[in-house]
């Protein structure tokens, strides 16, 4: 996902990339088919595809670990972090069964309940606090959401049918390149009915939606709130639901185009069962080391190297001893705008307002609205998403609009994960992962001024405070932290402004126009060189779809190269 790429001038043609170390005992050769530079999961997924059709492919990355922002690393001894990404849900079934994942060693431990959200409120005679707890039982989801509203209660598997419907129709678009409108538009006749297949799948989810069609224009073109608004009166169910509209993306409930990233968080399944996310034993980074067992397996390798690409296209890779290696292709899984940070430097101008801290703590935080057990076990609140300050729209719309104006959230949305609870490979026994996923979090404070370690540690400070509100005794339970800015998120992960999609998924950004019109077919300007990472269709979060979609490209214009 992130190989932190130099860039020159990208109509120039050049670009390199820098690594320490090695996960591969191969030698390299002399000649590739294909280079892929980032070794995160599109990446590897790229290279995987193209190992399999038929080009000799190496994969190059900056970092001493495969992953990308898909990582797992152990900052405090005996803790094992996914430092970036925290939940599986939308790599694609059809990626995981192609390349074996589950037998180069995938496991997954799906979430049941998912997702529960405590209220800071007094309890009602000597009772806890209210909180909101969403599962899979659809009877016991619906008990919880009528201890706040038995109408919303009533309606909530409406709600759940009508996004799955939107979700599974456009399914056929998340896995093939976006219309060819160049190839219908331009050439010779033969060329423009070649092109003619690139509208199938658009068809296709336009049969599916049939009389639907109109609530998905209106969800991905409205404010979340708005639909929201419609299905439901109680504030605790809708804020719920209105953080997966806000999630990784910088933007409020209230914005038009947050009803999209609302759908897109709902589209992935996980063992079959839509809608689920789960956790990877061993951190996120388990994904990323089952695909590249399976691209190795296919013959693929894994380098620690430098690539340039010439002006006249991709002539190889330089070595850091000097030594080069030809290629054909190069397809870069580091953002757009790293890419071509020169060509187009407006090309992602919106920075990702979110901040990452990983704890590890020497007990469960024991949250007031649902009280830890005399013996200490988790409960199943503990597995879930655990929602922070998501109580009301209000105040979701409050921690967006200060980070707007360069201020770190004074009550930010939090969402906390603990893996640890069903996988007991990441923390020492009787000890717990614990990941905050933070908004809104900016990525140069009010007047344009940088992070200072002050800066980290009191917003930190902030965050902390607020858990302690929900779960008293949380701050002295913290062992160790690892805390993660935007800047920091760009200069570990290579994550320009902090996006962990690789740019913004707001409308103007998606499909035919992502990450920009003339790049839409993961090819760039530059002759030989092709996008495979999350800046392109579809967009961040859809695990390894860009990957297989640019390969495919790839090998289709391998054939007249």
């Amino acid at each position: 996902m992130a190989a932190a790429v130099r860039a020159g001038c990208a109509h120039k043609g050049f670009i390199s990339v820098t690594r320490r170390g090695s996960h591969s005992s191969t030698a390299l050769k002399p000649q590739y088919d294909a280079i892929v530079i980032g070794a995160g999961h599109n990446g590897l997924i790229a290279s995987a595809y193209l190992q399999k059709g038929g080009l000799k492919t190496a994969v190059l990355e900056r970092r001493h670990v495969l992953g990308g922002a898909a990582v797992s690393e152990e900052i405090i001894p005996g803790f094992h972090f996914s430092r970036a990404s925290y939940l599986l849900s939308l790599l694609r079934p059809h990626i995981y069964q192609d390349l074996e994942l589950k037998k180069h060693g995938l496991k997954v431990y799906i979430r049941d309940p998912y997702s529960f959200t405590p209220m800071l409120e007094d309890g009602v005679r000597g009772r806890p606090p209210r909180s909101l707890t969403l599962g899979a039982d659809l009877e016991k989801t619906q008990q919880e959401i009528g201890k706040f509203s038995e109408k919303d209660a009533k309606v909530y598997p409406d709600f759940l049918s009508y996004l799955e419907r939107l979700a599974c129709a456009i399914h056929p678009l998340l896995d093939a390149p976006p219309v060819d409108i160049p190839g219908l538009t331009q050439g010779s006749l033969r060329k423009k009915i070649t092109a003619l297949g690139s509208l199938k799948p658009l068809v296709k989810s336009g049969l599916k939606l049939g009389k639907n069609i109109p609530d998905f224009y209106e969800l991905v073109t409205a404010p979340a709130i708005k639909v929201l608004n419609r299905w439901f009166e109680s504030e605790p169910l809708r804020a719920t639901l209105a953080t997966d509209s806000v999630i990784g993306a910088n933007t409020s409930p209230n914005n038009p185009g947050s009803g999209y990233v609302l759908l897109h968080h709902v589209m992935g399944e996980l063992e079959k069962e839509k809608g689920a996310w789960g956790y990877v034993e061993g951190g996120m980074g388990g994904v990323s080391q089952s695909i590249a067992r399976s691209a190795r397996s296919l013959g693929a390798d894994i380098f620690t190297n430098r690539v340039s690409i010439q002006e006249e296209g991709v002539t190889g890779i330089i070595l850091t001893d000097g030594t080069e290696v030809h290629s054909k292709v190069v397809l870069s899984n580091a953002t757009p705008y790293i890419t071509f940070k020169q060509l187009t430097p407006k090309l992602i101008v919106r920075c990702l307002k979110v901040m990452k801290s990983i704890l590890a703590v020497d007990k469960l935080p024991n949250f007031l609205a649902a009280p830890n057990s005399a013996d200490g076990k988790p409960g199943p609140h503990h597995q879930c998403s655990i929602h922070l300050n998501c109580e009301s729209m209000e105040v979701l719309e409050e921690a967006y609009r200060e980070g707007q104006q360069g201020c770190p959230s004074s009550r930010p949305m939090i969402e906390m994960t603990i893996p640890s609870v069903l996988d007991p490979t990441l923390a020492p026994p009787g000890c717990h992962v614990v990941s905050l996923f933070i908004q809104f979090t900016p990525y140069l404070l009010e007047g344009r001024r940088a992070w200072t370690d002050e800066d980290r540690e009191r917003f930190a400070d902030t965050v902390f405070d607020w858990v302690e509100h929900y779960a008293p005794g949380f701050k002295n339970s913290i062992v160790g932290k690892d805390i993660l800015t935007p800047p920091d998120l760009e200069r570990v992960f290579g994550l320009t402004g902090g996006n962990i999609f690789h740019g913004s998924m707001s409308l103007d950004q998606l499909y035919l126009a992502r990450p920009l019109p003339s790049v839409a077919d993961y090819r760039s300007p530059v002759k030989g060189l092709y996008l495979c990472g999350s800046g392109s269709h579809p967009g961040g979060g859809v695990m390894g779809a860009a990957g297989w979609n640019s390969a495919l490209k790839v090998l289709a214009d391998f054939k007249r190269l």
